[in-house]
């Protein structure tokens, strides 16, 4: 016997706003599965406010309490996470994850052109335009014309694949006419090969300010209002199960917690059996997960117990980097995180920078997305050229703070 196809995932929502849906997912298991869901309920904007995970290690059952709104596609969500999920025919073994193993086909990348009339909030219209479709941005490469206009080229993935289809390049033109209005001057979709996405990489020159914050045990300093080292716990104990490790953490709430914890034991290729999240008040989480290696096995290696320890631990602290630099007689806005194991970057950063930035009534002269390794690991940095006419009113501290909350969702 097995479960329905429309039973693997069951959303019930709450019959009063503000109250918490639940989210219901019964499937075979796998290495990462908590990661891959974790990641589509942040690309969808809801906040997991608790979370219960088991498995037996063929099996599991999770169970998200989320918060979404109006706006949430609850039925789009239920159709992401149903694909994300392992089929039924491999509940016969443990899938553990390996990046040669199971890396999945590369997407198609599509070439978005478009040239319009600036204008203060253009790239964020742009960009939530380009998140309700569903078009993931892989690249940007954003320039302003001395005569005011804008060309954006955007280097894109469409989930629903279907952007190769006539159809869906006209709803994509029909979306951005909308919002655009008359400022929009040309609109022009088209796939491209490797060879053109890789001559339209980002600069390979990072400035020594961002390479020296990848190499912090300890961060100096952070922005203002952001996390200290007394908001973060992580407590690791062999004593008190027989065949796992259990894995205490007690933080601050921020947006993505649990895929930022989830995302990190994945790439340790860790699994986890059970596992409970809670946010209590004034946003204090506590999350208990009892792990295992690859192998079955706890883990009782002091330096990997001291390695996870110290990469959850900063993952938490500083999820993102964010730092204003001068460049010559221009101020340039930088923003990093990591990139799973996989090659998955993390969702809705741009779109929360260029709302941040909108929100701050700072508009974009340009502004670049590109992907850099950083000693063992690969970093998605975000380069945005600010415009200042006539002089950038914001200081450069506040700037730092309103991009900083909004990414960590604090506004």
């Amino acid at each position: 016997m097995g479960i329905l196809y429309d039973d693997v995932v069951i959303i019930s929502q709450s019959d009063k706003e503000g109250d918490p849906c639940v989210i219901t997912v019964n499937c075979p298991d796998k290495t990462g599965l908590g990661c891959d869901l974790c990641r589509i309920i942040l690309f969808f904007g809801l906040s997991i406010v608790r979370g219960d995970v088991s498995t037996d290690g063929k099996w599991c059952y999770i169970v998200f309490w989320v918060i979404g709104d109006s706006q949430t596609r609850w039925g789009l969500l239920k159709k992401r996470l149903m694909g994300a999920c392992p089929s039924c025919s491999s509940a016969s073994v443990v899938l553990y994850y390996r990046a040669e193993m199971q890396a999945p086909k590369p997407s198609d990348v599509f070439l978005l052109k478009l040239s319009c009339y600036d204008r203060k909030g253009l790239l964020y219209d742009v960009t939530a335009v380009l998140c309700e479709l569903e078009l993931t941005i892989e690249k940007v490469k954003i320039s302003t014309t001395p005569d005011g206009k804008v060309m954006d080229l955007f280097f894109v993935t469409d989930t629903r694949e279907l952007l190769h289809t006539r159809k869906r390049k006209e709803d994509t033109y029909e979306h951005l006419k909308t919002i655009l209005g008359n400022a929009m001057i040309s609109c022009d979709v088209e796939m491209v090969g490797t060879e053109i996405t890789a001559c339209s990489q980002a600069s390979s020159f990072l400035p020594s300010a961002i390479i020296d914050m990848f190499h912090l045990d300890m961060p100096v300093e952070l922005p203002s209002g952001s996390l200290t080292s007394s908001n973060v716990s992580v407590t690791i104990d062999n004593s008190l199960s027989p065949g796992h490790t259990l894995v205490q953490i007690v933080c601050q709430d921020h947006k993505g917690l649990l895929y930022d914890i989830m995302r990190t034991l994945k790439d340790y290729n860790i699994q986890v059996s059970y596992g409970r999240f809670s946010r209590r008040q004034r946003g204090n989480c506590e999350i208990d997960l009892f792990i295992m290696q690859a192998d079955g096995k706890k883990i009782v290696d002091p330096s990997k117990q001291n390695g996870l320890s110290s990469r959850l631990w900063m993952e938490l602290l500083q999820p993102f980097r964010v730092t204003v630099i001068s460049r010559g007689p221009d101020t340039e806005l930088l923003v990093a995180n990591p990139v799973e194991l996989s090659g998955k970057g993390r969702p809705l950063v741009f779109h929360d920078i260029t709302l941040a930035l909108k929100m701050l009534d700072i508009c974009i002269f340009s502004a670049e997305i590109g992907r850099h390794m950083i000693g063992d690991r690969e970093w998605e940095v975000y380069r945005v050229l600010l415009d200042e006419g006539d002089g950038l009113s914001v200081p450069r501290n506040k700037i730092e703070e309103g991009v900083w909350k909004l990414l960590m969702g604090w506004e």
